[in-house]
Parts: structure tokens; sequence; C-alpha cells
């Protein structure tokens, strides 16, 4: 379980930094969902939900996504869900229940890198970036190649660039965590490809999205898919298992980023 000495509402991203840098033992908040699952000793836990950091905007030929907004705003916004395919919307879809979707942020999954993350499988597949308050701006695959930062994550930044995505994952159970997930989206010859729930953050399959670029066949990128990454055990999958069903998942993607394009 966790215990909280004391509980402060942020009145500014500059006030809740201070704070994060004050005590090593101070935390962010996101959605709160997961704070059953650890333990951990909290002096002041800091609230970012009354800086407005809850939307999700267009305009400079981007998306803008803020931090604190929920998975379920991302389920049902008109804006997502006319983009990309519809990929963002797709991937929050199967995660736990609505009740769930309508706590956690988008903030929370991505900077805690989380294995398991659908959202961050899907990103990885679109040409997106981060902003922290400290950092600034840095692409997606960057700031997950980072160890752990005393920062706070102020927005996710998309390019709003007419990509074709989709979208794959295989779970055990409807709202279980993904066995795998796979992401993949294309602008003309330009391909990302993202597998995610390795167990471990979801990467992307270089070599896969080149060969692709060059005009492989989407079987021939999901063997360089399984080949390129790696993969471990956990409750839910062995390793080799997921190696076989990335080259799965990765070509079915691919087909429908294709029959979509």
């Amino acid at each position: 379980m966790y215990t909280i000495k004391s509980y402060q509402f942020a009145q500014s991203l500059d006030e809740a930094c201070e704070l994060l840098q004050k005590d090593s033992k101070n935390a962010v908040l996101g959605g709160c969902c997961w704070l059953k699952m650890g333990h951990k000793k909290i002096r002041t836990a800091i609230d970012l939900s009354r800086l407005d950091l809850s939307y999700i905007t267009e305009g400079d030929g981007k998306i803008y996504i803020g931090a604190t907004t929920t998975l379920r705003e991302l389920e049902t916004s008109p804006l997502l869900q006319k983009r990309f395919g519809g990929i963002l919307p797709q991937c929050v879809h199967n995660i736990v229940g609505v009740q769930f979707r309508n706590m956690a942020t988008v903030g929370a999954s991505v900077f805690s890198r989380y294995g398991f993350s659908d959202i961050i499988t899907a990103l990885l597949a679109l040409d997106t970036s981060v902003e922290l308050h400290l950092g600034g701006v840095m692409p997606l695959e960057e700031f997950i190649a980072l160890p752990p930062q005393r920062d706070i994550l102020k927005q996710l930044i998309i390019a709003d660039d007419g990509r074709t995505a989709a979208y794959q994952s295989m779970r055990n159970t409807a709202t279980d965590f993904p066995v795998l997930a796979v992401a993949a989206g294309c602008l003309e010859d330009d391909w990302k490809i993202s597998v995610g729930a390795r167990p471990a953050c979801a990467a992307l399959a270089v070599n896969a999205a080149k060969l692709l670029s060059q005009g492989a066949s989407a079987e021939q990128a999901a063997e360089a898919a399984a080949k390129e990454l790696t993969f471990g055990d956990n409750l839910r999958a062995s390793a080799e298992y997921r190696r076989l069903l990335a080259e799965v998942l990765v070509k079915r993607a691919v087909q429908q980023c294709r029959e979509e394009a």
C-alpha cells in the first residue's frame, strides 16, 4: 500500500516541479489507478488536476493531448476517431473497463513507461513527441530511452500528417493486459512499426520499417520485426510465444495499413 504524509494541489507547473525537485520522496499523482499495486511512502503527493492539462486540440498541423486527459476522453474524442484510422481510440478500448478509463490518464501511462501500455505502442507508430516542463520537446522514442526523470510531462504532440495506422493486440481475456501489442503507421513510403508488452516497454522495429519502405512484403517485415526485437517471459506468455505472435500481429497491422491507404 501507499502512505502519503501530505497532499498538495499544484497551482502551476513551476510550483509542481519545485515540489518534485525538493524531495526525492515527493511524487506526482496521475489517475491513481495503480496505487494499490505497489508499496511506497510519499512525503508530498502532487496533484495536477487544477492545471487545465485535460484537452485534445488541433492547430498548426499538430494534435495536442494534455497530460491529465483520461483514456476515456481519448477513446471518445471525435477528433481522434477521424485521425490515423482511429488508432488511439481503438488501442484503449479494451483497457480494463469504462470506470477505469475514466480515471487513468494519458500522461501517467506515457511518463511511467509501462511495459503493458497500449497507448505507448500506438503513439510510437505515429510522429509523436512529448513536452516536458523542464526538458522541453523531444521525440517519444527518445524519451522512452531516457532514465526516469524528475520532471513533469505537460502534453503529447502528434504531427497531423494524414498517416494511416493500425493497431493489433492479443489478450488472454478481453480486459486483461495485452500478451503482445503491435502498431503500424505509414505515410507514403515512411513506415513505423512498434511492438509493446514484450513484456518490456514498446520499441520500434527499425529494420522491419526500412524493409517496408523498400517495398518488402508484410510477411518479410513481420519476420524482421520478430528477429530484431527482444522478448521475455512473464505470467501471460513465454518469450518464444511472443516472438511467434509478433510475426502474426505485425503482418496483420501492415496489411491493414496498406488496405486503408
